[in-house]
């Protein structure tokens, strides 16, 4: 099976050597064994030296992509830095990532990879993941695009896309599986001390609602809810901040925001809420009420749903002292 790593200029070093280590370290687990090694891999890009982390780097390519006629797996990591700069910079690469999998090659992105992968159009009407940082900024340049909040792995047909930074792991660990066997997978995981089987980066996500929309009505709002997240807030109230009825405000608070009031106010007091347990100062029941609840289940069932975490696992993981209350 040929695959090939696309080498970005200005490339994100950590994130294009994995999958190349790791299919090569697959075939040694195969050979040990005493199966075929079944992964051809090679790094290919515009140039046969390519600059990464901004230039502290320089990766020599096997081939360039204008030579690659096919292959069987192309794997798109993340640029390093501004992403729209990333983009122009590999701006010539992109006909490339169409022309491949026409010819019926598989294509993947890493990270922020989804960009260069979302210019090829074909990802339009498809689920994608990317890095939750970074998900505003794709949905404004690629709204044709749904962009899975959260995901670690996404896969529609035979195109694949990561969460951000180490989900990349994840992904890769997914397509060993997926060419070569699952036992394969897991050894791999182990060598590199990788956790195999997660799902999600919501637990690493820091929520930092959409501003950059232009309307001042809803950033008054906005303004509103962070200041007050901790008292009951009605949509009514909301509407009134603005001089409009509710219908009105709630439509413009999605356009603006991608996030309906309701689910913004519970992003904000969650938010808050995680960065009280990180403190480890207050027990759980003392954080539902200082980020505005009441009922411990509601409190539970919404912080899991956006962390992927109880309150307690949350405040395990991440506290400068865990301990439980």
């Amino acid at each position: 099976m040929q695959i090939s790593v696309f080498v970005p200029e200005y490339g994100v070093i950590e994130a294009v050597t994995p999958p190349f280590r790791t299919f090569n370290t697959a075939n040694e687990f195969l050979t040990t064994f005493g199966k075929q090694p079944i992964f051809n891999v090679e790094y290919v890009g515009l140039n046969t030296h390519v600059p990464a982390n901004n230039g502290e780097y320089t990766i020599k390519t096997d081939r360039l992509i204008s030579e690659v006629a096919e292959t069987d797996l192309l794997i798109i990591p993340p640029t390093f830095g501004d992403a729209a700069k990333g983009i122009a910079a590999n701006a010539a690469a992109v006909p490339y990532f169409k022309k491949l999998h026409e010819k019926g090659a598989s294509l993947a992105s890493l990270c922020i990879g989804a960009f260069l992968l979302a210019e090829t159009g074909l990802l339009n009407g498809r689920k994608c993941s990317t890095h939750w940082a970074y998900i505003n900024e794709f949905r404004e340049r690629y709204p044709e695009v749904e962009v899975e909040d959260g995901a670690i792995i996404t896969e529609h047909d035979n195109i694949y896309s990561s969460g951000g930074a180490s989900s990349l792991w994840n992904l890769i660990l997914y397509l060993v599986e997926k060419f070569a066997d699952r036992e394969t997978a897991i050894l791999v995981s182990k060598y590199f001390a990788l956790d195999i089987g997660r799902d999600s980066q919501s637990q690493f996500a820091i929520f930092k609602g959409q501003r950059n929309h232009g309307d001042d009505d809803i950033q008054k709002v906005q303004d509103y809810i962070e200041e007050n997240y901790s008292e009951k807030i009605s949509i009514e109230t909301l509407a009134k901040l603005i001089n409009t009825g509710r219908r009105t405000f709630e439509r413009r608070f999605k356009e603006a925001t991608n996030n309906t009031p309701i689910a913004y106010i519970q992003r904000v007091r969650i938010e808050a809420a995680k960065k009280f347990f990180e403190a480890a100062r207050k027990n759980v029941t003392e954080i539902m009420f200082d980020v505005g609840y009441t009922d411990t289940k509601a409190f539970r069932d919404i912080f899991k749903k956006i962390t992927g975490l109880t309150p307690i696992e949350y405040r395990n993981k991440f506290a400068r002292v865990a301990s439980e209350v």
